[in-house]
């Protein structure tokens, strides 16, 4: 059962990593990344932290934007496209290539916010101390044995990217050792990026289930915005809103996830919030991140369980 499950998730992952739209959005955000260094030069003595704050900002907004896309398309393509039928034909349940869809688009966020994030990263080391040189050495390291993999094996042109995002993030990160504070940002809002796009992808699985690509990024884009503002909906004031309002928007925090978690304030990221626990906050938006994401994929399956393929 793991060995097809894992299958439908590195066909999901060669896939995603083949298309252009994709490819495009990881040039823009590798764009705002480099951008984030002309901003950071005209800050007096805050290039580090608007650095950071630019590149943590990125990783969440294009990491969603991915996280929508694939949710929307690769269910639809492989419907659209005839390629589901044949699949379904071999011993293969609809429960185990629904997981197999979920699991492949994690695995691509996976590699993407990791090199998101080691882009912001390496910046940050020129702040925090480190030379051109060094910088520049690491960065041409990386690309080199990634393009001598690729080289020898083509297998490694589309698999190779897990591996080389991995240690491209364990690099720069150990590079930008002297921006303690930022990298710190850096690296936790990146994982709670990962958690948050965890059940943004489940839920854009549920709609996907059952309805139009277009129509699952509406509700997916929608149940995000919804989710962000969960907090201030559950304090809307009943004076300037009416209680039918209130009480709606009591309604919506506590049956949409509550996505707050995932972008809170800088001090608390930094660890210098004080009487919180900065990995005890983590933990448990990851448990939340996977409590939401078994129930939406389990609902998914149950939906598409049920459905006419024909």
């Amino acid at each position: 059962m793991l060995g097809r499950t894992f299958a439908i998730a590195l066909n999901t992952y060669r896939e995603a990593v083949r298309a252009r739209l994709l490819l495009g959005l990881f040039a823009v955000a590798l764009a705002t990344a480099l951008y984030s260094i002309a901003v950071g030069e005209f800050s007096l003595r805050s290039g580090s932290r608007v650095v950071a704050d630019l590149g943590a900002a990125s990783i969440s907004l294009y990491s969603i934007i991915v996280a929508v896309v694939m949710g929307a398309t690769s269910l639809y393509r492989e419907l659209e496209q005839k390629t589901l039928f044949p699949i379904l034909a071999r011993p293969l349940s609809r429960s185990e290539f629904l997981v197999g869809k979920y699991l492949g688009m994690l695995l691509t966020l996976v590699v993407f916010i990791a090199l998101d994030a080691s882009a912001v990263l390496f910046i940050l080391a020129r702040h925090g101390g480190r030379s051109f040189v060094a910088i520049g050495a690491a960065v041409f390291g990386i690309v080199a044995i990634a393009a001598l993999g690729a080289w020898k094996r083509s297998s490694m042109r589309t698999y190779g990217p897990i591996a080389w995002a991995l240690v491209a993030l364990i690099v720069s990160a150990a590079l930008a050792s002297g921006a303690t504070d930022d990298r710190r940002l850096v690296l936790v809002s990146s994982a709670l990026s990962l958690f948050e796009v965890m059940i943004v992808c489940a839920v854009a699985m549920l709609f996907s289930a059952f309805t139009s690509p277009f129509l699952t990024a509406v509700f997916t884009f929608g149940i995000f915005i919804v989710g962000r503002e969960a907090d201030t909906l559950a304090r809307l004031p009943i004076k300037v809103f009416g209680p039918v309002l209130k009480q709606l928007g009591i309604v919506l925090s506590k049956v949409v996830p509550n996505l707050q978690v995932y972008v809170p304030p800088r001090s608390l990221l930094t660890g210098e919030a004080p009487g919180v626990s900065l990995g005890a906050y983590v933990g448990l938006g990851a448990l939340q991140a996977l409590a939401w994401s078994v129930g939406l994929i389990a609902a998914a399956h149950f939906i598409f369980r049920k459905r006419d393929l024909v």
